[in-house]
């Protein structure tokens, strides 16, 4: 697992070394993991969110905070690129099983593809990633975490991957074409809604049991990316607010 393969397994390891920085058990009903709106106008990192960047590709995607009417937002670009930002935190998706976030994509990628290794770019995708817990892992997926671990060291268990992809079935869930600790799931797909700012809502519950078959362990880490690089086309993305709401199961 090299270079493009090991990106949900390198986003995990990364969230692990530096640490936990939010814990959702005393909070109220609305986590706010990445409160866009009101960080100040030309930053590239907003508050609590950090670079997430991957070895063999030296090209990073550009991140900046900037402001349309009231509202700040962080605008993504890509060219011919890859990096993301990403948040550390600890969120149960048990009593907070709802992301809630806003996006807005200004063109799709020609040769993106979900179910290939060279077409897996997107213009915009939200990360979840979740920690290893033996006592809610299959014996089938034990072994295999235990047997990544050896090769790579700290990685994650699962990764949900919510994108904006150019011709799959809106609702898809997919396997990552690099490992099958990543899926990733269709929330807008092709230009029809291009331009256009979207406010998504899933239950990630919901999405880890349809993905994997098995309880999820805790969140560890939420990250946002605009990658171009396997396609080597441009992409322009902007992300708002994002939100976990408590449910309780």
């Amino acid at each position: 697992m090299t270079g493009r393969a090991g990106r949900a397994v390198l986003l995990s390891a990364f969230l692990m070394a530096i640490g936990s920085v939010v814990s959702a058990a005393d909070l109220g009903p609305v986590l706010e993991v990445g409160k866009f709106s009101t960080a100040s106008v030309g930053l590239a990192l907003p508050d609590g969110w950090k670079p997430l960047t991957f070895k063999k590709i030296p090209k990073h995607t550009t991140y900046e905070v900037v402001k349309e009417g009231d509202l700040a937002f962080v605008k993504a670009v890509s060219e011919a690129s890859a990096s993301g930002l990403i948040k550390p935190i600890t969120i149960n998706p048990r009593e907070y099983p709802i992301v809630r976030w806003r996006w807005k994509v200004e063109n799709i990628l020609k040769n993106s593809d979900v179910t290939l290794k060279e077409g897996d770019d997107f213009p915009a995708r939200l990360y979840i990633t979740f920690e290893y817990d033996p006592d809610k892992v299959s014996l089938s997926r034990k072994l295999k975490y235990k047997a990544g671990r050896a090769i790579f060291g700290d990685i994650p268990i699962a990764a949900l991957n919510y994108i904006w992809d150019t011709k799959s079935p809106v609702g898809s869930i997919v396997e990552n074409a690099y490992t099958d600790f990543a899926r990733m799931i269709v929330i807008q797909s092709g230009p029809e809604k291009l331009g256009t700012w979207l406010k998504e809502e899933r239950n990630i519950y919901e999405d880890y049991m349809k993905a994997f078959g098995e309880e999820p362990p805790m969140i560890n880490g939420v990250a946002i990316m605009s990658d171009t690089d396997n396609t080597k086309e441009r992409a322009t993305a902007y992300y708002g607010d994002i939100q976990f709401l408590r449910g309780g199961r």
